[in-house]
């Protein structure tokens, strides 16, 4: 079958997907976007963590055939090792990020959490990563850096006082 989607604001379109097949492998594999992580397949890491029509996703969930004309968003859209979007500076800056294997997932849920709440108490951030597993940090560095993100996306750009 055909499945066409718009993945961070491109029309894409992927052919011979087989009717089994998930939105996170036609992501990876089929259109070449490698950000979000295969790990469990079953909806229990968060490492593919997507939006799909603007609400949050286990890409691994996902027929590839229910997201045929819908809207993607990928961590691919958030930035790039060139300009990373301040979410990624403060996992860098913050030191949440070792193994990277779980991060982009995170970058997702937190990048939903801050445009709902731009500045969140700590349970907020663990209700809202909660969904997303990581076995090397321990998590404070990964709740310190979404602090972190939230306080530079609402300082002004200029970098005066508020």
């Amino acid at each position: 079958m055909r499945v066409t989607v718009t993945v961070n604001g491109e029309r894409r379109t992927a052919d011979d997907v087989w009717e089994g097949e998930s939105l996170l492998h036609v992501l990876r594999e089929r259109l070449g976007l490698p950000g979000s992580k295969n790990a469990c397949e079953q909806g229990e890491c968060g490492s593919c963590t997507v939006y799909l029509d603007g609400v949050t996703c286990c890409a691994c969930l996902v027929a590839a055939g229910q997201a045929d004309g819908r809207e993607v968003t990928t961590v691919e859209s958030l930035g790039d090792a060139e300009a990373l979007h301040p979410l990624q500076r403060a996992f860098v800056d913050a030191g949440a990020v070792q193994c990277g294997f779980c991060t982009p997932g995170l970058l997702v849920a937190a990048h939903d959490l801050l445009a709902r709440d731009p500045d969140p108490e700590d349970s907020d951030i663990r209700e809202a990563l909660a969904g997303n597993l990581c076995r090397c940090t321990g998590y404070e560095k990964i709740i310190d850096a979404v602090h972190l993100a939230a306080e530079r996306m609402a300082a002004p750009a200029d970098g005066g006082a508020r």
